[in-house]
């Protein structure tokens, strides 16, 4: 099996990659971690899902891939210009793009919890954790990536990292799976109402 051999990449894909290198835009999503997304999407057909961190949008063209007709998608971000240019690749009514602080966003939503929330910013991985996981319905997975050192990590940003971890591991609310392989990520599922 060649885990780089991918033959499905989302229409949009190659646009959105080609805007990131033209905007240098120096945080886009690895193309393994847009791979599970979809897959654990599709999991959920009537699925209600986060995405915290829209970026340029390449996770979010991959969770599409997977969202099922009746599923419904909403992605954070607090940069206008790129929710303004994901807006431009990404049209369709499953969507809902809003253009917020994250932690605002997380401590203002009063909708239904989510069955799957990739966080993907600050608000809901390293501050908000707790907020956000409420918002995790139980079976809901909570995804992150980004667990291993990058070239683009400012001084001291392994201690975060690192704290993040000890948090998740001490819930009891949450079963996880770190995995070293991509960018480093931690799939979890939530086994009890906070």
């Amino acid at each position: 099996m060649l885990d780089s051999n991918i033959l499905d990449f989302p229409e949009v894909y190659s646009e959105l990659l080609a805007k990131t290198a033209e905007l240098n835009f120096s945080m886009p999503s690895d193309v393994y971690i847009g791979t599970l997304l979809k897959t654990l999407i599709g999991s959920k057909p009537d699925g209600h899902f986060l995405e915290l961190g829209t970026g340029m949008g390449l996770s979010l063209s991959w969770m599409l891939e997977g969202l099922a007709e009746k599923a419904t998608l909403i992605s954070v971000d607090n940069d206008p210009e790129l929710i303004s240019i994901v807006g431009d690749y990404v049209k369709d009514e499953r969507v809902q793009l809003e253009c917020m602080d994250g932690a605002d966003w997380i401590m203002e939503y009063d909708g239904p919890n989510f069955d799957l929330i990739f966080a993907d910013a600050w608000p809901g991985k390293y501050s908000h954790l707790d907020e956000v996981i409420s918002l995790l319905k139980v079976g809901g997975f909570y995804v992150i990536d980004d667990m291993r050192a990058q070239p683009n990590w400012p001084d001291g940003h392994q201690d975060n990292v690192d704290r993040l971890v000890n948090d998740l591991e001490d819930r009891d609310d949450l079963v996880l799976t770190k995995l070293n392989w991509s960018t480093g990520l931690i799939i979890a599922s939530k086994v009890a109402s906070n």
